[in-house]
């Protein structure tokens, strides 16, 4: 699959040819992190830390709240590692730092080693110094200590006139059972394919700031089908994980739906596009696509706006949903539309109310013993915490995409 890349320098986006000369400035990093983040992760590299010249700090703490991302450039310690990994990076590259001995004190699954190969020979130092070290025999010596390599062609980067297959090839081969992502020279998306069928991820910068390659078509290209229509089963989930319903993708809607950033999807029925509600008002925002292991399904994770997904006007094509999610939802409405003289309304309308209350059943909550008990008092806990965030305006998705980071952490509270 992509792995769209966001280079930085200054708090700003950009794309060097030959990791020298900038190409582009792409400007504020935030919108193309919004682009970007429908196709996972998104590496982040700190050019200006790399260089020693800097850093890109803020910029990147602030990228991270938006999706996934590898954060690469200038990490050469094991604290400057566990910074990254505790502020919620899904993983971290290193490069020149990439030794045993440090990589050995940190989560193997979080680790990418960075190699920058200029026709096979290893080179450090901004890509200025050879090294004599062969790029195979380098990842026979850190396999076992990283989750994944990222492979850069150097005389290839940045120039977009295609990447090596079959050293990505031995690459892969080499590196195996760790992942690899392969950088450098990669332009079209039947290069995309290609390495995805041996493997490899492909991260990819230049090809797309410049339009050379369209990220709709990039998130599709690994996509294969046993329909004669050549559609892709899709599943569509909420921001929770809960499916709303079953539709198809074709490349077309792909690539209109990563352009609108919206569920946009292909009606067999019609044999044209369907954007989900046109007609409805029902519109969904998309926030990720990801394909499933073999490569002939999607799930579409939305954003879902009006009564729901189903055109019954039910929440999803399954029925109501219920649990936290839908109650959530009920009580974001309360805010907007509260009904004349009930409790939750009363609530809103009164902070201290509010706050006497969540005060009253954590108490209940510490005290309680039975299990029956806790169980009741839990869910006074969790229906004032809802009510607390709902009065904000504060999505239940918010919060779990901040514990999600949370739990990332490496360094612990004690």
């Amino acid at each position: 699959m992509i792995v769209p890349s966001i280079d930085l320098q200054g708090g700003h986006a950009v794309q060097l040819i030959g990791g020298e000369q900038q190409a582009i400035d792409a400007g504020d990093p935030a919108p193309i992190m919004e682009r970007f983040r429908l196709a996972g992760d998104v590496a982040v590299i700190d050019l200006d830390r790399a260089l020693s010249k800097g850093d890109n700090d803020a910029v990147i703490e602030r990228l991270i709240t938006m999706g996934n991302v590898r954060v690469g450039g200038g990490i050469r310690s094991v604290e400057r590692a566990l910074h990254w990994l505790n502020k919620g990076a899904a993983k971290i590259i290193l490069g020149t730092a990439a030794t045993p001995e440090l990589l050995g004190q940190l989560p193997k699954d979080r680790l990418i080693a960075a190699l920058d190969a200029r026709h096979g020979e290893v080179v450090v130092e901004g890509w200025t110094k050879a090294t004599g070290a062969n790029v195979i025999d380098r990842i026979a010596q850190l396999k076992e200590y990283v989750g994944g390599f990222l492979v850069t062609f150097v005389e290839r980067e940045g120039r977009m006139e295609g990447t090596d297959l079959e050293f990505a090839r031995a690459i892969v081969a080499a590196a195996a059972p760790a992942k690899v992502t392969i950088a450098g020279g990669v332009t079209t998306t039947e290069e995309l394919a290609e390495l995805d069928r041996i493997g490899a991820d492909a991260q990819v910068g230049m090809a797309l700031y410049s339009g050379r390659m369209d990220l709709g078509d990039a998130i599709a290209a690994p996509l294969v089908s046993d329909r004669q229509d050549g559609l892709i089963p899709t599943v569509v989930a909420d921001e929770r994980g809960v499916a709303l319903g079953l539709v198809y993708s074709s490349r077309e809607s792909i690539r209109h739906a990563v352009a609108e950033r919206r569920g946009i999807y292909w009606s067999r029925s019609r044999g044209a596009l369907w954007r989900k509600g046109e007609s409805s008002g029902d519109v969904q925002e998309l926030l990720a696509i990801t394909p499933d292991c073999d490569r002939d399904a999607l799930r579409f994770t939305v954003r879902q706006h009006g009564p729901g997904f189903c055109h019954l006007g039910c929440r999803t094509c399954f029925g109501a949903d219920g649990g936290l999610g839908a109650l959530s939802r009920l009580l974001q409405d309360r805010r907007a539309n509260p009904p004349p003289g009930s409790y939750t309304a009363r609530l809103f309308e009164d902070p201290a109310m509010l706050a006497a209350k969540l005060r009253e059943e954590c108490e209940e909550l510490i005290e309680a013993s039975e299990h029956d008990h806790i169980v009741h008092e839990a869910a006074d806990v969790i229906y004032f915490t809802l009510v607390r965030l709902a009065g904000q305006g504060i999505d239940l998705a918010e919060v779990e995409r901040h514990l999600d980071r949370r739990h990332r952490r490496v360094t612990r509270r004690d």
